[in-house]
């Protein structure tokens, strides 16, 4: 037997233990992604479940994902039918667009000042804008309350609106992709007479569109979802949004669950739909920023 042979014959049964190992370990990997999966989309799946039952099978001691009764006509049409859901629906839609839509405008421009103008302080700015992402909204609630009270704004839409327009985690977010523009596109702009506000306008925000793809999902999911600030501001019943109006269900009876969850159902579903026209731009978005969790 030659000496190639011989090292290939050697070489044959390791090289067959490395391809075993790496398929176990894509299998085990896929697996715990799957249970991982499963373990985050079995909430939604309960809720859908459950909107379809009545509420004595909900909570019965033999669970199953199929209802025994289909009781889904009844809860949706309940949630439909019995009140202005949709009108609720459209009090959530103006708070979360009006809210974006003075982020964007408060936040573009600062991100760029501050990850592409050199002034004195800016660090110091930057700085604040760090610290600001650690300071819940509860914290400044009460004068928030007061100063809105006392201006007249209590049970408008803006007083839903108004703490949320400046948002620190988006001149963060915007920033961090700003910096990675190139400064030489900025510079010859400024040489053809751009101003800065037409450099952000027609380089920087048609550049941007991942980052603010990923930022319209944070925002829009976490204002829609916001029970907090509506609870507290809110007091007329066409006002309410939709995430608020849920709290109607809970009666001198309890709470009637199978109403409740097709509530539950037809809030979630907008975001569903929206996060699935815009998760690549979402994806791409937060890796080019290097945001995470």
């Amino acid at each position: 037997m030659s000496n190639s042979t011989y090292h290939d014959a050697l070489a044959a049964p390791s090289g067959a233990r490395s391809l075993s190992l790496r398929r176990f370990g894509h299998h085990a990997v896929t697996a715990m992604l799957f249970l991982g999966g499963l373990a985050m989309t079995f909430p939604f799946i309960w809720m859908i479940s459950s909107s379809l039952k009545p509420k004595s099978e909900i909570f019965g001691s033999d669970f199953s994902l199929l209802p025994r009764q289909f009781y889904g006509f009844i809860n949706y049409g309940k949630v439909l039918f019995d009140q202005p859901y949709l009108l609720y629906i459209a009090n959530s839609l103006i708070v979360c667009l009006g809210i974006l839509a003075v982020q964007l405008a408060t936040a573009i421009p600062a991100a760029y000042a501050l990850a592409k103008l050199r002034f004195k302080g800016s660090s110091i700015l930057f700085g604040a804008v760090i610290a600001g992402i650690t300071i819940p909204v509860n914290v400044t609630a009460i004068p928030l309350y007061v100063g809105i009270v006392k201006v007249g704004l209590l049970d408008t839409y803006l007083a839903m609106m108004f703490p949320f327009f400046v948002s620190v985690f988006a001149i963060f977010l915007f920033r961090q992709f700003f910096r990675s523009f190139p400064d030489s596109i900025i510079q010859a702009a400024r040489i053809d007479g751009f101003s800065e506000m037409e450099i952000i306008l027609r380089l920087i925000v048609p550049s941007a569109v991942p980052a603010i793809a990923a930022f319209t999902i944070f925002s829009f999911v976490s204002h829609w979802n916001d029970l907090y600030w509506p609870l507290i501001v809110v007091q007329s019943q066409d006002k309410i949004t939709a995430t608020l109006a849920m709290m109607q269900y809970k009666g001198d009876l309890g709470i009637d669950y199978g109403v409740t969850f097709a509530a539950a159902t037809i809030v979630t579903a907008p975001l569903v739909v929206a996060f699935l026209f815009a998760r690549r731009l979402f994806i791409r978005g937060i890796t080019m920023t290097g945001v995470k969790g």
